[in-house]
Parts: structure tokens; sequence; C-alpha cells
């Protein structure tokens, strides 16, 4: 059996503008939602629909037209967790505490801010793909960026090291398919319907 996860990452907000360590309570601005809302009917048809339980998330996946494939929001799926970061911008976290938050984009296995490491972030998302194999049909997960980067990371095989090289822009659709521990990697389809001109 081929499982196919198809993961979209969540419409603008005013935590990502303003590149701020969201809270996941942070909804979506006004453009975000109309973008979300002008993508929906531009995905395949899904067996189900998953989310990482952030607002931003959530809303998103409701904005795509999604609302009555979705699922419960999954916990392995959430962002990372930045402890006493959260809520704070990276340029205020960066001039109050240097040389952490170095340590942090460096090392993924240091989490100065007393919450989750990347490398932990990596392992709980390959631990969930681990069992997503195993779902049968096409499966839309609505989720946040880091959680995107862990994936391809993971169906690639790459090292955790590489995790903050990879940006994922908003509503946009990276793709895996595979069976028997073996992924292949669709990435980054905008989600904004292709212009007739």
């Amino acid at each position: 059996m081929t499982s196919r996860v198809t993961f979209i990452s969540p419409a603008m907000n005013a935590a990502l503008r303003q590149a701020r360590f969201d809270d996941g309570r942070t909804p979506l601005d006004t453009t975000g939602a109309a973008q979300a809302a002008a993508a929906a009917g531009t995905l395949p048809s899904p067996a189900r629909v998953l989310t990482s339980p952030s607002s931003r998330c959530q809303e998103t996946a409701e904005a795509l037209g999604l609302l009555g494939l979705l699922g419960p929001a999954i916990p392995e799926l959430a962002a990372l967790d930045v402890g006493r970061w959260r809520g704070r911008s990276l340029d205020e976290v960066s001039a109050a505490e240097p040389e952490p938050v170095g340590r942090w984009l460096t090392d993924p296995g240091c989490a100065p801010h007393g919450g989750e490491s990347v490398r932990d972030l990596c392992d709980r998302v390959a631990r969930w793909l681990t069992t997503a194999q195993d779902l049968d049909g096409r499966t839309l997960a609505v989720v946040e960026p880091e959680i995107v980067r862990a994936a391809v990371l993971h169906a690639l095989g790459m090292p955790t090291a590489a995790f903050w090289r990879l940006d994922v822009a908003p509503l946009t659709a990276t793709e895996l398919s595979g069976r028997a521990g073996r992924w292949n990697l669709r990435l980054g389809r905008p989600l904004a319907a292709p212009d007739t001109d």
C-alpha cells in the first residue's frame, strides 16, 4: 500500500509577519484568511484532514473548505515548543540572549529556552510518519512550517543540522508518498489556482 501525506503550511498571521514565536493562539490575519479562502478547492480530495493544534492551522483548514473532513488536532504535529521564548520575537530574544540563540540555531540537540530541541521535534515527527504509512488514502495535514521541515528531513534521511536551511512558504503543499519505510517528496506547490491568462 502506498501512503500519501500532503503537508499544507498555514496562511499568514501577525506572529509569522513579525517573526514572533507563536503561542498557538494567534489567529490568521485578514490577508492570510483571504488567501486561504481563495485557495479553497485547489487540493486533491483527502480521506482525512489533520492539523497542528494551533489556531492558525485550524483556521487555515477551515478557510480551505476542509472543515467537513477535519479530524482532531494531532499533538504529534504540534509546533516546536520554544519554552520561555513563546510570544517574543526572534529579534527580542536575540538581543536579550545572543549566545543561547546562537547555540539553538546551530546545535539541533540544544534547547536553551527550556522547551523542546529541534532533534526532539524531528524524532516526534519521524515517529508520526512511521504510523502514517499505515493510513489508507490521502491525508492532508495543515501543520506548522517546522513540522514540514522535520518531515522533509526524515523523508530524505537528512541530518537534523539542515533543519534551519529549509524554508517553508505560507500556503504551500509538500507531498510525501511512500511505502515500506521509503518516502518520495514533492516540494512546495503553491495552493493558489494558476493564472489562465
